[in-house]
């Protein structure tokens, strides 16, 4: 099996303008994507057990691997909601799952988004994760419009090794994440 296109770009391009941009020698020392998280919260799935099942379908097809259901851990009365009851899928995708996922969201899927202007560049935690969240998952080529006729969204967290965000976000640039661009303020004129 090949490697993945986008793990090629990493190793032969990604890496040496990281080292040279952080001035580090050692690659073990640079950056890199560990992790992919998948999680689509399923609100619907209190009244309809279904929905679950297709969310979790549809994760299988745009992920390329079987989620898991997530349940409740408490009872909320409020949310008609019980402990144990299935709620939610997630995926975790690493190695070559992860960026052949990385390069189909960022080619294709990101590009699909209505008045997409790029993503938050502040959406950072402090420790070098990024999360991005999705309103729609048809914006995947893979699903079929006439299967998925339910909107569903989607938290997408990206774990990297960077100590600091700024380490994070010229890894994840580096590597095709389309980031918003801060245009300059303009001064008013009187």
């Amino acid at each position: 099996m090949s490697k993945p296109r986008l793990q090629e770009q990493y190793e032969n391009e990604v890496l040496p303008a990281l080292a040279e941009k952080l001035g580090r020698k050692n690659p073990m020392n640079l950056p890199r994507l560990r992790k992919i998280v998948v999680n689509m919260g399923v609100g619907t799935a209190v009244t309809e057990k279904k929905h679950v099942d297709e969310a979790a379908e549809a994760m299988t097809e745009f992920t390329g691997q079987r989620p898991m259901i997530c349940r409740a851990r408490k009872s909320v009365a409020a949310f008609k909601l019980r402990e144990g009851m299935p709620i939610g899928v997630k995926v975790t995708l690493r190695r070559q799952r992860m960026y052949e996922f990385l390069d189909r969201l960022v080619s294709l899927a990101l590009p699909q988004v209505r008045d997409f202007r790029g993503v938050n560049p502040k959406s950072f935690d402090g420790n070098g994760n990024y999360t991005m969240g999705l309103t729609e998952q048809m914006v995947f080529p893979e699903l079929n419009p006439d299967k998925y006729t339910r909107q569903q969204g989607m938290d997408i967290t990206f774990v990297t090794t960077g100590a600091t965000d700024d380490e994070a976000r010229e890894l994840l640039a580096l590597l095709g994440m389309p980031f918003q661009r801060e245009e300059p303020k303009k001064k008013k004129t009187a």
